[in-house]
């Protein structure tokens, strides 16, 4: 392996490494659900993009193989928790909104 090549895939490593932890501070931090799913999502992607390197630095196809599972389920956990979230919207949303219990008022005449 050429000296290009290593310092390049050293440099990514580090800016991996990098990136999981600021989606770990959001993931952590999330304001809300949907911030947090896009942070899990974020944080698969970089796994996956880790397993390629060290398949490059280590020269063996099989962490090839574990970056193409992680993934797929990551992607399938993505859309998952997408479904959850849009139908927990959907039922806080329009006719089936939850109304604060206590006493009903009569319409004013």
């Amino acid at each position: 392996m050429s000296n290009v090549l290593s310092t390049a895939i050293d440099i990514s490593f580090i800016l991996v490494m990098l990136g999981v932890v600021g989606a770990f501070i959001r993931l952590a931090k999330g304001p809300s659900l949907p911030d947090r799913v896009v942070a899990l999502d974020m944080m698969t992607v970089l796994i996956v993009s880790f397993c390629g390197l060290y398949a490059i630095l280590s020269e063996q196809t099989a962490f090839v193989d574990v970056a193409i599972v992680v993934a797929v389920i990551g992607f399938l956990a993505t859309v998952a928790l997408a479904r959850y979230v849009e139908r927990r919207q959907h039922r806080y949303d329009g006719a089936t909104s939850v109304t604060a219990p206590g006493p009903k008022k009569e319409p004013e005449t």
